[in-house]
């Protein structure tokens, strides 16, 4: 009787050796992770002791054992944005949306992990936020807050949740406001008193602008009339004879036709006569 064309007989030990194949491809699997650019990795040992806060892994390829497990968390720069109700200094409730950057401890990753949980931007960092926007932003009114302390207040919160996150293997890098929003009344009500002031400062500038122009005007006139007095004592009869008598010769040289009477006219000086 022939074999059917379409029979496939295992070799002797073959499915044993699949499963075994098998096997070792799911302990590999498991047995292996990839960190990324700017993670690093901390092991969680089931059996002996939960995070191993001995070391933390780099970036690249790593073997773990398969009965382990290897938690992976950004340890580069990160920000964390948040919208906050608060109280100014006067009761008033405002929103500050704010963001803050901050990066993990790299060597101290397994403590931060164990102390904290895996999810510890939740469990220690909008808590510190919290606490710091409402600290700082309790000593303002409102009209700073809109207006002049931006700039102040950042680093003011910045320096609390630095305080507040101390040996807590967490780093805060920067603290930025984006947006303090008030109450429509209450933000009209500023922009109405800012624009009022401007202006009120600009009425002051053109009054001391002319006041200044006055002024000048002033010393400039009584310049003029100290120098018209001064002139006119200097100019005795004999200078203004000397004078007419320079006239008379310059004249003298002029090729138009001329007659000159010499001390003819008032005061001796010389009447000049001519066609021209």
């Amino acid at each position: 009787m022939s074999k059917n064309p379409l029979e496939f007989n295992f070799p002797k030990g073959g499915i044993p050796l699949i499963i075994l194949a098998v096997v070792l491809i799911i302990v590999f699997s498991k047995s292996t992770v990839t960190i990324g650019p700017g993670e690093g990795g901390v092991i969680f040992e089931q059996f002996t002791g939960g995070i191993n806060t001995e070391k933390t892994y780099g970036e690249g390829f790593q073997i773990v054992a398969p009965w382990n497990r290897m938690i992976v968390r950004k340890v580069r720069q990160q920000s964390v944005s948040d919208e906050m109700n608060v109280l100014s200094i006067n009761g008033l409730e405002v929103k500050v949306n704010g963001t803050i950057w901050y990066e993990p401890q790299f060597q101290n990753l397994g403590l931060l992990i164990k102390t904290k949980g895996e999810d510890y931007e939740r469990e220690l960092l909008d808590p510190a936020i919290n606490a710091a926007a409402r600290s700082v932003v309790g000593r303002y009114t409102p009209e700073q807050l809109y207006s002049s302390k931006r700039d102040v207040i950042e680093q003011e919160i910045l320096d609390e949740v630095q305080i507040i996150l101390k040996d807590q293997y967490l780093n805060v890098k920067r603290v930025l406001v984006k947006d303090v929003k008030l109450p429509t009344t209450i933000k009209n009500a500023i922009e109405t008193k800012l624009k009022q002031e401007q202006e009120s400062l600009e009425y002051e500038f053109r009054i001391a602008k002319a006041k200044k122009e006055a002024e000048r005007q002033q010393i400039d006139a009584e310049g003029k009339a100290k120098a018209n007095l001064i002139l006119s004592a200097s100019l005795t009869d004999k200078i203004l004879q000397e004078k007419g008598i320079e006239a008379t010769l310059k004249l003298a040289g002029s090729e138009n036709s001329k007659v000159i009477v010499i001390g003819s006219g008032k005061d001796g000086l010389p009447i000049i006569l001519g066609n021209q």
